[in-house]
C-alpha cells in the first residue's frame, strides 16, 4: 500500500493505482469525461488535471500513478484554472443545442460546464459540423457534432464487447468517431455505448425525443430474458415504459446490460398486447369480462376432469415466468390431480428429478477463471453478459476451450475448439475424459478416442487453479443431456473444475425450484406436445416458437378439447379456446432465480395495461373457483414464502443450498443422439424480444431469419 496526501487528507491505495483511484477512495470528485472505471485509461479529455506538488504543470489524475508521499491538490487555483481551460477548449466546437438535445438533463458536459465553464467564449469562429451516420436500428449517431472524442465507445467495443466497431478517423478538428466502410454497429452489447457517452452524440434510436429525462420516473426491476438476471432501471412516463437502462450490481451484471434487456420494452407498448379476456365461440373470438372467462375455464376443466380423469389435463409453463406464477400454476394442476406439468419446453431428454441444475459457481467468479470448457453453447449470443465476464478472464490469461457443432465467433480468443456433430457430442466429450485419464494415469469412465484436440483440452483443464466446465443451452436440450452431464462431472472431479449449466431463461432455475416437472407417471413437455391431452394450460408460452415441437405443436394442441392461454400478447389464437391477458414483468411483482440461484424479487413499475392482470392473481382466483385448498395469498411475497426450497429473510430470498445439485446418477450412453438440439436465436428467445421492432431489425435478427428460410 502507498500513502499519499490528497487535499490535505491521507489516503492509502494499492501500488500501481492512479490519482483518480485515490480520489475515488477518498470520496473526492475530480471532473472527467474519458475515464471510466471499467475501461482502460486513455487520458485524452484532460478534464481531470490536478495539481501535483513538484510537478511543473497540472497532471491528468486518471493517468498519473501514485508514489509514496505524493501531495495532490484537486481544488487549488492551478488545478481549477487548468480544468476551466480544458472546458473552454471542449466548448469551442460544441453545438449550443441544449434546449433541443435529447441528452439534456443527464449530460456530463452540461453538468460540468456549470461548474467549470465560462459565461462567454473568446472564440468567434464557426463551429465544426460532423455529418450523421446510420449505424443500425438501435444507436443514433444523428448528432455527432456533439462528440468530444472521449473514445469511451471505442474502448467499450474493443475491451468489453470484444468487437471494435467504432474508431476514430482523421486528425485534429477533422477527427470523427465512426464505423468504417459504412458498416453498422451489431454487437449484442452495443446499447451500453449510449450509457457511456458523456454527451448527446450517441443516443437510443427507439427512445430518441420520446421524453425529457426529468419527466421520467425511475424504478428498479430484473431482466426477464436470459439467466443472468441483470438488474434494470425502468424509466416510465404516464404509465408507459419508455426506456430501460442498467442498475449497477457488481455481483450480477456489473454496470452493463444486453441489448435485448434494453430494447425489448418496445413490445410492452405494441399493438400485439392482449387487453381483454377472450373466448372462441363458433370459430370467432369474443371479448368477455374476467368473471365470465374464469368461470368458463373453471367449468371446462371440471368437465374434462369428470369425463376423462385428471390425467387428461396438463400444464406447459415458460421458464420466463416468475417463481410465484410457476408455483401457483403447478399447484393448480397438481390440485386437480394431474401429474402432467413441465417447463422444459425445448428439451429432448427428460431425466428424472435429481436436484436443481444451476451454474455451479458464482457469476462474478467467471471473470476470474483461468481455464474453462464450454459445451454446446453459442456463448456470445445465448449469454452476452456471461460472455463478457469470460472475455475479462481471457484478457487476464484464461484459456477457453469449446465443444461445438460448428465454428462460432465469440469475440474472444478460443484456445482449443473441438468440432463434432451434435449427435456425437457424448463420444467427443468421452474423448476428452479419456485424454484426462491418460494424463492422470487413471481409468477412463467410458471408452473414448484421444485426438490432438481432446489432448489439448485435457491439458488445459489440468492446468490453472480456477476452472469451470459450463454446459450451454444446446447441451441442456440435447438428446443425451444426462450423459453429457455425467461425463462433465467426471472430468470436473479429475481436474478440479466446477460443473454447471449456463441455463437458458430468466427462471430456468426457478422452474426447478417450483417443481414444474412431471409427477409420478406424468407426461413431460415432449409427450404433451405430441397430443393426446384433453385440456392444456399454457403459461406465458407460445409452443410454436418456444418448444422443440415447433410448428407441430399447433396441430397437437389443436386436437385438445380446451386450451387456455395466459399470455400478455395475442398468442396461440390459432388453437386456443380461451386467452387471458396477464401482465408482463413490468406490470407484476414477482421473483426470478438466476443461473447462480440468486433469488431477485421486483415490483411492478407500471399499472397493468387495460384489463390485463398479474398471472399469479389470475391463477389464485381460478384455483378458488375450482375449490382447491391452499390458495389464500394476498401478495406475491406470500406466494414466495410458500415455495419449498426458498428461504425468505429480511435480507431477501435465497434458494436453499441443499436444493442445488449438478450431480447425476445417469450412466453414459455412447449411442449417437437422434435429432439436433433445439435452441432459440438471440432475438427469438421469448415473446418480448420477438415483438421488439428494433431488435427484429438488427443484423442478428435478419441473419437468423434468413437462416430459418434456408432451412425451411
Amino acid at each position: 500500500m502507498i500513502e499519499i496526501e490528497l487535499d490535505g487528507k491521507k489516503v492509502e491505495v494499492v501500488e500501481g493505482s492512479m490519482v483518480m483511484h485515490a480520489a475515488e477512495k477518498a470520496g473526492t470528485f475530480i471532473p472527467h469525461f474519458c475515464y471510466h472505471k471499467k475501461l482502460s485509461i486513455a487520458a485524452n479529455c484532460r478534464m481531470c488535471l490536478v495539481d501535483v506538488e513538484k510537478a511543473p504543470k497540472p497532471m491528468p489524475a486518471c493517468a498519473t500513478p501514485v508514489t509514496q508521499g505524493m501531495v495532490v491538490r484537486t481544488k487549488s487555483e492551478k488545478a481549477v484554472k487548468a480544468q476551466q481551460s480544458v472546458m473552454e477548449f471542449l466548448l469551442i466546437n460544441h453545438p449550443l443545442d441544449c434546449p433541443i438535445c435529447d441528452q439534456g438533463g443527464e449530460c456530463q458536459l452540461q453538468d460540468l460546464a456549470v461548474g467549470y465553464g465560462g459565461s462567454s467564449s473568446r472564440y468567434q469562429e464557426e463551429k465544426r459540423v460532423v455529418f450523421h451516420k446510420d449505424v443500425g436500428p438501435l444507436i443514433s449517431m444523428e448528432e455527432m457534432s456533439r462528440c468530444i472524442h472521449c473514445t469511451r465507445c471505442v474502448r467499450f467495443g474493443q475491451e468489453v464487447a470484444g468487437v471494435m466497431e467504432l474508431g476514430m478517423s482523421h486528425r485534429g478538428e477533422h477527427a470523427e468517431i465512426e464505423t468504417f466502410v459504412g458498416q453498422t454497429v451489431d454487437s449484442e452489447l452495443s446499447g451500453n455505448m449510449i450509457d457511456l457517452c458523456p454527451v448527446g452524440a450517441l443516443t437510443s434510436k427507439p427512445f430518441r425525443y420520446s421524453a425529457r429525462t426529468w419527466e421520467l420516473s425511475r424504478r428498479k426491476s430484473v431482466s426477464p430474458h436470459d439467466s443472468t438476471g441483470a438488474n434494470l432501471i425502468v424509466q416510465v412516463k404516464g404509465n408507459r415504459v419508455l426506456r430501460v437502462v442498467p442498475f449497477e450490481n457488481e455481483a450480477v451484471n456489473e454496470c452493463w446490460i444486453a441489448d435485448r434487456d434494453r430494447f425489448s420494452y418496445e413490445a410492452l407498448n405494441s399493438d400485439e398486447r392482449l387487453t381483454t379476456p377472450m373466448l372462441k365461440q363458433g370459430g370467432q373470438w369474443t371479448a368477455v369480462d374476467w368473471q365470465t372467462a374464469l368461470e368458463y375455464v373453471s367449468n371446462g376443466l371440471k368437465q374434462v376432469k369428470g369425463q376423462h380423469g385428471p390425467a387428461s389435463i396438463g400444464l406447459l409453463a415458460s421458464p420466463h415466468s416468475t417463481l410465484e406464477e410457476l408455483h401457483l400454476a403447478g399447484a393448480l394442476v397438481k390440485g386437480l390431480g394431474s401429474p402432467n406439468l413441465d417447463a422444459r419446453l425445448r428439451h429432448a431428454e427428460f431425466a428424472p428429478d435429481e436436484g436443481v441444475r444451476y451454474l455451479g459457481t458464482s457469476i462474478a467468479s467467471l471473470s476470474e477463471l483461468q481455464r474453462v470448457l464450454v459445451v454446446g453453447s453459442n456463448l456470445r449470443k445465448d449469454h452476452p453478459l456471461f460472455a463478457q465476464r469470460i472475455r475479462q478472464a481471457v484478457r487476464k490469461g484464461c484459456a477457453v476451450s469449446s465443444l461445438q457443432d460448428r465454428s462460432m465467433d465469440w469475440a474472444m480468443p478460443v484456445a482449443h475448439t473441438l468440432l463434432a456433430d451434435a449427435s456425437i457430442w457424448v463420444q467427443a466429450l468421452a474423448g476428452v475424459a479419456a485424454a484426462v485419464a491418460a494424463q492422470k494415469g487413471v481409468e477412463a469412465p467410458v471408452p473414448g478416442t484421444v485426438s490432438d484436440e481432446t489432448r489439448a483440452i485435457a491439458s488445459s483443464l489440468l492446468g490453472g487453479e480456477r476452472k469451470a466446465i459450463l454446459l450451454g443451452n444446446a447441451a441442456a436440450h440435447h438428446g443425451k443431456a444426462s450423459s453429457l452431464l455425467a461425463l462433465a462431472n467426471w472430468i470436473g472431479s479429475q481436474t478440479g473444475a466446477s460443473v454447471g449449466y449456463l441455463c437458458e431463461a430468466a427462471n430456468t432455475v426457478g422452474a426447478q425450484v417450483a417443481g414444474v416437472y412431471p409427477g409420478e407417471g406424468g407426461l413431460d413437455a415432449g409427450k404433451m406436445l405430441a397430443g393426446g391431452l384433453k385440456a392444456l394450460i399454457l403459461l406465458n408460452t407460445e409452443p410454436e416458437f418456444d418448444s422443440a415441437a415447433g410448428v407441430n405443436a399447433k396441430t397437437a394442441l389443436g386436437s385438445a378439447d380446451m386450451v387456455v392461454s395466459l399470455n400478455p400478447f395475442k398468442a396461440n389464437m390459432d388453437f386456443a379456446d380461451v386467452v387471458l391477458p396477464v401482465a408482463p414483468f413490468t406490470e407484476t411483482s414477482g421473483s426470478f432465480v438466476n443461473a447462480e440461484a440468486r433469488v431477485q424479487s421486483f415490483h411492478a413499475v407500471v399499472k397493468p395495461l387495460a384489463d390485463a392482470r398479474p398471472a399469479w392473481k389470475v391463477l389464485r382466483v381460478l384455483a378458488n373457483l375450482l375449490d382447491l385448498p391452499g390458495f389464500d395469498f394476498d401478495s406475491s411475497q406470500d406466494v414466495l414464502r410458500a415455495v419449498a426450497g426458498v428461504q425468505v429473510s429480511p435480507q431477501g430470498a435465497v434458494v436453499a443450498a441443499n436444493c442445488l445439485s449438478n450431480e447425476t446418477s445417469a450412466t453414459v450412453d455412447l449411442a449417437p443422439a437422434q435429432g439436433q438440439p433445439v435452441t432459440a436465436a438471440i432475438y427469438q428467445l421469448d415473446g418480448l424480444v420477438r415483438r421488439s421492432a428494433s431488435l427484429q431489425l438488427t443484423a442478428d435478427a435478419r441473419r437468423d431469419a434468413d437462416l430459418k428460410e434456408v432451412v425451411a
